[in-house]
This record gives C-alpha cells, structure tokens and sequence, in this order.
C-alpha cells in the first residue's frame, strides 16, 4: 500500500508540473501550432509512439492495425509500445510523463484515465471528432462514450470497445450435471444452485470464479436496486453497506464464506481463475471480453460459451462496462496522433481488432456484423455482449478513483477469503473510500 500511495503522490506531482508546461496545446485542449503537430513526408515521415496492453494475439492484432495505418498514412509512422497488462502500462505512463516524453497515443481503461485527465495532461478528442469527415460520434455506442467524458459534455478519449462482465461458462460440465445454460431470464438463485451443482472441492473442482473488487460486485448491486456510490459525479463515500447494496454484498461474499462454491483462498492462490477454467476445473468464471484469445488457444477439451450475468430476484439485469480508449497526450503530436485514432475507429480498423476475438467493437455496426457475431472460434454466444449493451453501466471516472478502488479491493479481498471479519472489512471499505475521496481530485 505504501509504495501505491508514494507511486500516486509521483504521478499527481509530475502531472501538475506537466500540465503547467503544456505549450503544445490550446486551452481547450485541441492541436497548437507548435511545429511538433505537423505530419511528415513519405520520404521523411514523422513518427508517433502509441503505448498499449495485451497479450501476444491482442499485440499481434494492434500490429495489424498499425501495418493498415502506415499503409494508407506513408507520411506517419508508429512506434508500437506493448506491454504485458494495465499496471505495467500504468507504471509505463507515469514514467514517461515523469520523464517529459509521454506516449503519443495510450490505450487505457475508463476507471485509470482520470488521474490523467484530471491533470490536464490529455488532449480532448472531441474537437477532432467533430471537425473528422470520415467517423462520427453517432456511430458509436453510448455507454462507452458517457465513460470517457470526463467533464461529463467534452469526449475525452476515443472508446474503443465496450466489453462487459458476462458469465464464462463450461457446457459440458452444464450439460453432464443437467443444468440449464445460463440465460437472459436467469437469476440469482440459479447462478447460486449451478455453483452448487459444479463444486466438488474434494475433487478440485467449484462452481465460481471471480475476484473480489468493486468492478464484480457493482453489477450484483444494481442488479438488486442499490447504488455503489452515493454520487456518481462527485462521490464522498461507497454505500455497500445500505440496503439493497448490502444485500447484493452479503450474496457475494456468501459465494465463499457460506457456499464455499467459489475456490478458497490457498486455491485461488495456487491456480489463478482463468488459469482454472481453462483446466476444467471452474463452472463459471466472470470476466470481459478479454480473457477470449487465452481461453481460445488454452481450451481444447471441452466445450465453452459465455451468458449475460444473473439478475437478482425481483431485480432489473446489469452489468458493468469494461471499456478501454484511445487517449492523445495534450504535449503529444496532436495532429498525427488523431490520424491514428480515426483509422483506428473505422470499420476496417474495428474490425481488424475484432478478429482477435479481444474486443467488443464500439462501433455498433461492427458489433452487429458477422465479423463479431460469426467468428469460427468460440464464443458461440458473442451477441451476449451486443444484447446487454442498454444494461451497461459504469463506475466513476475521477480523479482518485484509481487510487481508491486498488485499496478498497485490497481490504475487500481479504473479507472475501475470510482474512478480516465481515463487519469489521466492510466498515474499513468505507472508510478508506472516504479517506481517499476527500483527498479530491475529480
């Protein structure tokens, strides 16, 4: 925890600087004339970095995609920057900004770009997209959209997918224990009697997997009526511990403490989730889109699909967005950066990407089309993702929620394992939120 908050307190420090130092930009944010804005020749093309996260396959599609665009752009290079996952990315960003030298171009999740954007350190993509005559915002789906703007008016970054939280499932397990398949009129108590009918832990294996954090019990928690936050623009505090809020917890907490239909602790820690559904030892395992390249290549013996999450009795469906976009540093090449962002947001540049089988596209017509819906690979049921779109909702984007949510999950995590009482975890959740809530920042 110690070296998080000291990691913070360098990013905020550096960025305030950084911010300050912006000449490059205008102040709302759109391209200045600073010469570093201008694009090359073919002969002399300029170069832009662009910073990323994924796997091999989601690297191997984002190459596709920068080939694509260097072919059609010959005055414009890209320097492809890939690394493993979020965190290092994050680490990756505030070494850069710290540096004076930040990414071009950065592809990150809506819960991690406020403490970027609440520095003033990224260029608005809204000017360029209402100024581009080859996309246009109408194109795209809103929940991501609402996501990433920041002020809450002015689009912040690009969006480039809408991923969700949806229920991965083994069939054939579902199919040998005689169960339905989890479908879009299931509820609570079918997810919870499935969990019991897949766990044997003497045999190794449990019904569910899923981390303990805020991003998988939000869904549960509107799902039942209740909120996460009490302000979804300006929160002060969690309220997961009111009502229909602390229902939904005590559900999820109970997966473990009560039904042990979830793996234990020392379970969890000798096999990861992902790691154990691919084994064939997991019924179910809750996670976006982006666990479909792994499960693709590391699933060979049984069959896999995935279904909406479960609604709570009485309850309205819900699920969380997962959604990741494109940001332009303010200090970047502005100019040749948007080129890359707008081909990257076409239909031939979502649909590159989509066949990696990472991503949900943003853009509703490549959603909807048989690049996405019709892959010879599993999933079979991707228009799960397509259908729960009116049902996504997001967390908040501020400027410390970041920071907040990294805690609270720490605390969260060791309620779930039994590590801390159940009482006691819940009233540190809350009053760590608090804490960090009050240090402002959105």
């Amino acid at each position: 925890m110690l070296r998080r908050s000291i990691g913070l307190i360098a990013v905020l420090t550096v960025l305030a600087v950084l911010a300050s130092a912006c000449s490059g930009s205008d102040a709302d944010g759109t391209a200045g004339t600073d010469p570093t804005d201008a694009t090359g020749t073919a002969d002399d093309p300029v170069d832009i970095e662009v910073t990323l996260f994924g796997g091999p396959a989601e690297v191997a599609g984002y190459q596709s995609l920068v080939d694509s665009f260097e072919a059609a752009n010959p005055d414009i290079t890209v320097t492809l920057n890939p690394v493993a996952k979020q965190d290092d990315l994050l680490a990756n960003l505030t070494t850069s900004f710290a540096g004076g030298a930040p990414p071009d171009v950065f592809l990150v999740n809506y819960l991690k770009y406020g403490q970027f954007a609440s520095q003033g350190v990224l260029a608005d993509v809204q000017p360029f997209l209402d100024e581009s005559d080859v996309i246009s915002v109408e194109e795209f789906a809103e929940p991501p959209l609402e996501a990433f703007r920041f002020d809450g008016e002015t689009l912040t970054c690009m969006p480039q997918n809408i991923s969700s939280l949806e229920v991965y499932y083994n069939v054939d397990a579902f199919d040998a224990a005689g169960l339905d398949h989890p479908a879009e009129d299931w509820t609570w108590d079918d997810f919870l009697a499935a969990a019991q009918a897949l766990t044997d832990a003497e045999e190794g294996r449990y019904g569910v997997g899923v981390e303990a954090s805020l991003q998988r019990i939000a869904p549960f928690v509107w799902s039942n009526g209740g909120d996460v936050v009490d302000d979804q623009l300006a929160p002060t505090t969690l309220t997961l511990d009111e009502g229909p809020a602390r229902e939904a917890l005590d559900f999820f907490l109970d997966l473990q403490l009560v039904h042990g239909v979830a793996p234990p602790d020392a379970e969890e820690q000798s096999l990861e989730f992902e790691e154990r559904f691919v084994a064939g030892q997991l019924g179910m395992y809750l996670n976006s889109r982006k666990s479909v390249p792994s499960l693709r290549e590391g699933i060979s013996d049984f069959t896999w699909d995935v279904g909406p999450m479960p609604t709570a009795p009485g309850g309205t469906p819900a699920t969380i967005l997962h959604g990741d976009a494109y940001c332009m540093s303010a200090d970047g090449n502005t100019e040749a950066a948007w080129r890359f962002v707008e081909h990257a947001m076409t239909a031939d540049g979502q649909e590159i990407l989509a066949e990696s089988g990472r991503t949900v596209p943003s853009r509703l017509d490549v959603a909807n089309s048989p690049v996405f819906l019709e892959p010879d690979e599993p999933p079979a049921s991707s228009r799960v993702f397509v259908d729960v779109i009116p049902t996504i909702r997001s967390l908040p984007h501020t400027g410390t929620w970041s920071q907040m949510q990294n805690q609270v999950d720490s605390i969260f995590t060791d309620v779930f394992y039994g590590r801390v009482d159940r009482e006691q975890g819940v009233a540190d959740m809350i009053s760590t939120a608090e804490a960090t809530f009050a240090l402002g920042g959105s």
